[in-house]
């Protein structure tokens, strides 16, 4: 029925946000999903041209990076995915993940992602480490990333960041960093964890 793969999945996915009424959140993950899956390239990519030009404006497109589980994400390389997709990506973040390697747990703070990337961005998701209490420093440093960004978007001269990130000196100048974050994560997590130790029957 249809000419290629990409036809057939665009026109299912299309079909589907149609008939639930064109909801303002629909996500549809392309089997080439980050660079290193795509031939040659992303921007060179048939099946990528075809969902890009197929999908309608409305679906968000998930997209992981240079590879399923990507150590940076670059500007250079969001903005190649937006061309070819004809809109930002959604990024589906796997630095955290490892429901492929149970005997790993990552506990970093956020990192490897250029500054500015939010607006590159339809959206993040974070996949986190299947450990729940595992994930207390991934999200909270997710969260003070998000808040530096949103205060690069806001005040393209980095005024005002102390009283979002604090007074060190990397909220001072608006930038995100991630020792820094990891430092106000651990002060958080500290205190929880001696909460937690002080509620009856713990």
């Amino acid at each position: 029925v249809f000419p290629s793969l990409a036809q057939a999945q665009a026109s299912v996915a299309n079909e589907v946000y149609q008939e639930l009424g064109q909801p303002s959140i629909f996500l549809f993950c392309p089997t080439e999903y980050c660079s290193s899956l795509c031939s040659p390239s992303p921007s060179q990519s048939c099946y990528l041209q075809t969902i890009g030009q197929e999908l309608l404006p409305g679906i968000g497109v998930i997209w992981t990076g240079p590879k399923v589980v990507s150590q940076e994400l670059s500007a250079e390389l969001l903005e190649e995915v937006e061309d070819v997709l004809r809109r930002r990506p959604v990024i589906w973040d796997n630095l955290y993940a490892n429901d492929y390697d149970c005997r790993r747990v990552f506990l970093g703070p956020y990192m490897g992602r250029a500054p500015g990337l939010m607006s590159r961005l339809h959206g993040l998701l974070l996949n986190p480490n299947c450990e729940l209490q595992a994930n207390f420093i991934p999200i909270h440093t997710l969260g003070t990333w998000f808040r530096s960004e949103l205060g690069s978007c806001a005040h393209p001269d980095h005024a005002g960041m102390e009283g979002a990130l604090g007074d060190s000196q990397g909220a001072q100048d608006g930038s995100y960093s991630p020792q820094e974050a990891l430092e106000l994560a651990l002060r958080d997590w500290v205190a929880e964890i001696n909460q937690q130790a002080l509620e009856p029957g713990k």
